[in-house]
């Protein structure tokens, strides 16, 4: 039996056949768990959508949800290619962030913008969540040599952090800014159990539009 610096070697240069098959078996797990994520956040940005108080908020998650639809496809197009039945692994922790999203609306005023703000850090919670998910995706699909699945995730990837990108953008620009103003004005009005926590502009920051 090989030693473990011998496996390590053999891992890392390729010619470790267990590994690889190992690995193969995660691949295929992680895809069905971001198969699932994936078709999970298409319901969830409809509702977002439909939660959403302005139209500015409400066109970039249906853009989004339009998007994700393309994505969908592309990760049903990746199971063809590895030649296996398109399924899924359920997944608490988009269930979760999904969840953490339905709260949001519940504990917060409809036609508010501060439910948009809300609405906006949830959704750059799923898509961290995926960022992470696409790019661990990402990683075994190039340690496998699965060359073509791993262009189709890159672009899945690339997409989901220009979406994050955008999500920020919007936050710093439009909602986060309305939202604090429509709370000095009435003070605890728009959140079911406690004021909506103050902060500069300068808190904002890439990877959570109120930089809490």
């Amino acid at each position: 039996m090989a030693n473990l610096a011998d496996r390590i070697a053999s891992f890392f240069s390729g010619n470790d056949s267990n590994t690889d098959e190992g690995l193969r078996d995660l691949f295929i797990s992680e895809l069905k768990s971001v198969y699932y994520a994936e078709k999970r956040a298409v319901d969830a940005l409809g509702d977002q959508a439909e939660a959403s108080t302005t139209n500015e908020v409400r066109s970039a998650f249906l853009a989004h949800q339009e998007q994700s639809h393309i994505q969908v496809e592309r990760l049903e197009e990746i199971f063809r290619i590895i030649g296996i039945k398109i399924d899924i692994h359920l997944s608490d922790g988009i269930d979760g962030l999904i969840s953490d999203s339905k709260r949001v609306v519940s504990e917060t005023e409809s036609g508010s913008l501060t439910r948009d703000a809300g609405l906006i850090i949830a959704a750059q919670k799923i898509e961290h969540y995926e960022i992470a998910a696409y790019g661990s995706l990402l990683t075994l699909a190039r340690t496998l040599d699965f060359s073509q699945s791993a262009e189709l995730i890159e672009k899945t990837l690339e997409e989901e952090k220009e979406e994050d990108r955008k999500l920020t953008i919007l936050a710093q620009t439009f909602v986060n800014k309305r939202s604090k103003e429509e709370e000095e004005k009435h003070p605890g009005s728009h959140h079911a159990s406690r004021p909506v926590p103050h902060g500069s502009d300068s808190d904002i920051t890439l990877g959570g539009p109120l930089g809490i």
